[in-house]
């Protein structure tokens, strides 16, 4: 199903995006011209009141939007998984002992080494989808791995610092 999203300028204001859910909610999102944001959840017995209006700062609609686009990307791997034999997605925490701590993401060469792929890392409570090369792991990072059982064995290895193809 394809969602529609309606856009509505709202003069000396900004502007509007509103989407109906598929269970018949409405919500929106008010992008001010100074920059502000407010998620709007509106009434459902009245369709042009507004039942929650939540302003956020810029930093907490990137989150929100990292998390949104992480868990639909973890949704749609998940349904690939029962589509595709062998392939898995596990979570796999950085420890601190590990010798890429503080280290880009390239040096671990996750990918060539193992044929599995970091698809994103959670780090305090957020989510960084996609993180290029350059991306520097922290201890307790979290990575979230696709890829087959031995690809997964492999990055753990490498986090854990006793990987044999080193």
């Amino acid at each position: 199903m394809r969602v529609r999203v309606e856009q509505t300028a709202l003069p000396g204001i900004g502007v509007r995006h509103d989407m109906m859910t598929e269970s018949g909610r409405r919500l929106g999102v008010v992008s001010h011209r100074n920059g502000r944001r407010d998620l709007v959840l509106y009434d459902p017995d009245d369709p042009d009141g507004c039942a929650a209006d939540i302003a956020l700062t810029d930093d907490e609609a990137a989150a929100l939007a990292d998390i949104l686009g992480a868990s639909l990307i973890l949704g749609q791997l998940s349904g690939l998984r029962e589509q595709a034999a062998g392939l898995l997605t596990e979570q796999i925490a950085i420890p601190a002992s590990s010798t890429y701590v503080n280290r880009p993401m390239g040096d671990a060469k996750v990918r060539s080494r193992t044929s599995a792929s970091i698809v994103a890392v959670l780090r305090a409570g957020e989510v960084i989808v996609s993180p290029p090369p350059t991306f520097r792991f922290a201890a307790g990072d979290v990575v979230v791995v696709v890829g087959n059982r031995q690809g997964l064995d492999g990055v753990s290895a490498i986090f854990a610092d006793d990987d044999p193809t080193g």
